[in-house]
């Protein structure tokens, strides 16, 4: 096995001793937060190749969050008509395309959630590069403007379109079964495998992240962080891979936040706001941002203790605090294997006086 899947294999091996863990303790009503922490850390670990890699920040990754989740629960709970209609539809339906869903009023057609999921991926992309090309060219403060407006037309839009729930947002989204007798749902008794679920994805979005890093795409996005000019007189096509990582880092958000969707059975205008792409950047910053395995586990600790309610209405507060403390004493982020380094390098020179 390769150096660079090493952190991989670790973060395998934590995953699976967290729920065995969790298990002893009898401690399964956790097992919530941290699938729903999982996920917002696969939108985390996309931004981080953005913002660490790249050079480029985005202040309206909620948006594209926004969008997976918007569209995956419009599509899996829109009423095409009744389920025992014939024609193409029931066509449609026999191939798997729709599928019938239970609701008060009788049983209904839908997308599947498997086409639904395959219409946020393109409608990400789609919204990703007609975003991306224009902005791009921008730097600093501007791109990060340009950003938070595209976030805050994604929040009015949610907010002001009738279909997409106003204010309620969508409610009574149906379980994706993914498998046979593998369904990512909110259902109390699966638990286990919704953690599972969540685990395998940011296992995958990570591990193309660590290749990326360590391929030649890597090699030249640092070149391009470091010294835009420099990179392009070398030939290397810096449009095109702040593009391709502006993607990337989008359909990671889209995703989690469809598979979020499923998840909670819900989705709502608050994982739209400007806070939320601010928490990202936030999480980002204090993780490290051109350390992956640093956001990883600082954007999942901290996302974690925010949903369990641990400092109340000063949530916000805290994360400000946190962030401000570590632009001020570790502007490259907390968790870096130099600083353990110096650390273990302190101890022994305390310990040989």
């Amino acid at each position: 096995m390769k150096r660079i899947y090493f952190p991989v294999l670790v973060l395998v091996m934590a995953i699976v001793l967290l729920q065995l863990l969790i298990l002893v303790l009898d401690m399964n009503f956790l097992l919530t937060q941290i699938t729903m922490s999982l996920y917002y850390t696969i939108v985390i670990v996309g931004l981080c190749m953005l913002m660490g890699y790249a050079g480029q920040i985005s202040m309206g990754h909620a948006g594209f969050f926004a969008i997976g989740a918007y569209t995956q629960a419009f599509l899996v709970t829109v009423n095409l008509g009744p389920a025992d209609i014939s024609g193409f539809p029931g066509f449609l339906k026999s191939a798997g395309l729709l599928i019938a869903r239970s609701t008060p009023s009788g049983e209904i057609l839908s997308f599947s959630p498997w086409i639904a999921f395959v219409a946020v991926i393109i409608i990400t992309v789609f919204f990703a590069l007609d975003l991306g090309i224009p902005i791009l060219r921008l730097k600093g403060h501007y791109l990060a403007m340009a950003t938070l407006a595209f976030g805050i037309m994604i929040y009015t839009f949610v907010l002001a379109v009738d279909f997409l729930g106003m204010a309620d947002g969508i409610a009574g989204i149906p379980p994706f079964q993914m498998f046979p007798g593998i369904a990512l749902s909110g259902d109390m008794s699966a638990r286990i495998p919704n953690y599972y679920i969540a685990a395998v994805v940011l296992i995958i979005v990570v591990t193309v992240a660590v290749n990326i890093i360590n391929s030649r795409v890597g090699r030249a996005l640092k070149a391009i962080h470091g010294n835009q000019l420099a990179a392009e007189s070398l030939g290397i096509n810096a449009s095109r891979y702040k593009l391709g990582i502006f993607v990337f880092s989008a359909v990671t958000a889209a995703v989690a936040g469809a598979m979020l969707a499923h998840y909670n059975g819900s989705i709502g205008p608050s994982e739209a706001t400007i806070n939320k792409s601010v928490r990202f950047v936030s999480l980002v910053a204090v993780g490290g941002m051109d350390s992956i395995w640093g956001v990883v586990g600082m954007g999942f600790c901290l996302q974690f203790i925010s949903l369990r309610g641990v400092f109340g209405s000063f949530d916000e507060a805290f994360f400000a605090l946190i962030l401000v403390i570590t632009m001020l004493f570790l502007p490259r982020g907390i968790i870096r294997v130099e600083y353990f380094k110096s650390l273990v390098a302190w101890i022994r020179r305390l310990l040989k006086k």
